[in-house]
């Protein structure tokens, strides 16, 4: 598969978001780029220096693959996004402590830039996850929205890649009849799709009372889930208006890693449901 780019910045968070990025490439057998955003006037050798002493630490770790890294100048969400283009990367993973500026939390304004320009998928990690836990639960949301299942390919692809099962949400966001039998029978596309890729799943269904992030949560944290799916852009409701998009609640909100995954026009891999 395509190479994996791993927002980088000496942080705690963003070297859980390396073990985790190595991990995952590994599997794949992905190379993987790391990718340092500096400030105009900082100054680049101790940097370089820094980055290949971490690299050398962690070389045992690699199975097959190659661990290199960039150092870029500009806004971080920008010079991220632009190098995941440059490498037609097939992953962006990024710590929360690695991407506002670098110096700052990932829960500003350039993640979530970033997270909606990405063309690959952004995994996001907090530092205080129990990364020693194997990855064996993928919460998977399920709405109304158009663009709703888009996000299965990519979950299906990580529960084939670490053995886990994916857990179907379907979330029940309205009392007409109409919004919740197209929730169904989203729910039902996305079973078939994983009947045929062969990949275990567990289906169910919540109402929704005021906050669908609230409701993903409180499910995932209720079966100890290892991560949590995600498209960028989700149901339009009031609570969005007041709290910021879903994706950015999500964010917010969860300790559990959160894969987003950005809405296109056309998704082959599940063109067939």
């Amino acid at each position: 598969m395509n190479r994996v780019v791993v927002g980088f910045d000496f942080s705690s968070g963003s070297a859980y978001a390396v073990d985790l990025a190595i991990d995952v490439a590994n599997r794949w057998q992905s190379d993987i780029r790391l990718v340092y955003v500096k400030e105009k006037k900082e100054d680049e050798a101790p940097i370089r220096a820094e980055i290949e002493r971490r690299i050398d630490a962690v070389g045992h770790l690699l199975a097959g693959i190659k661990l290199e890294y960039t150092v870029r100048e500009g806004n971080p969400a920008d010079q991220l996004v632009e190098q995941v283009k440059a490498d037609n990367a097939a992953l962006l993973v990024v710590g929360t402590h690695g991407m506002s500026g670098m110096k700052k939390s990932l829960l500003g304004r350039n993640s979530y830039r970033t997270i909606e320009q990405s063309p690959a998928p952004v995994l996001i990690v907090r530092e205080d996850f129990n990364f020693h836990k194997r990855l064996e639960s993928v919460v998977v949301p399920i709405d109304s929205s158009d663009d709703t299942r888009q996000k299965v390919a990519q979950a299906a692809l990580f529960a084939k890649n670490f053995g886990a099962t994916i857990h179907l949400l379907g979330l029940y966001t309205s009392t007409v009849a109409d919004v919740r039998r197209i929730v169904n029978g989203y729910v039902g596309f996305v079973q078939r799709y994983l009947d045929k890729a062969e990949v275990s799943y567990v289906t169910k269904f919540v109402e929704v009372k005021g906050n669908v992030t609230s409701a993903t949560l409180d499910y995932a944290n209720s079966i100890g889930a290892d991560l949590i799916t995600i498209m960028t852009e989700q149901e339009s409701r009031l609570t969005s208006l007041i709290m910021g998009t879903y994706a950015q609640q999500m964010i917010n909100e969860s300790k559990i890693p959160v894969l987003t995954v950005r809405p296109q026009k056309v998704l082959a891999d599940t063109a067939n449901y």
